[in-house]
């Protein structure tokens, strides 16, 4: 009975030092690291939003001058 109670101690005792006795919390430095991080991450995605809006104003621009020259070309046509 004594050699189990002491190798129940000798396996729980190691246990307890493993475990960190408390968390650190990040510093300043961590902290900026990750705002520049992720406004860099914010900037790169609002900039390819903002070129797929750029290229979806184009394409409607292209479709609306089509139709204005195809409605002049079909007034012209009538009018004769």
């Amino acid at each position: 009975m004594k050699r189990f109670a002491v190798f129940a101690l000798l396996v729980a005792l190691p246990g307890g030092w493993l475990a960190p006795a408390r968390a650190q919390s990040p510093g300043v430095a961590e902290y900026a690291r990750t705002s520049r991080e992720m406004d860099k991450k914010n900037a790169k995605e609002q900039n390819r939003k903002l070129k797929k809006a750029a290229r979806k104003q184009q394409k409607a621009m292209k479709k609306y001058a089509k139709a204005q020259r195809k409605a002049a070309k079909k007034s012209y046509r009538s009018g004769r």
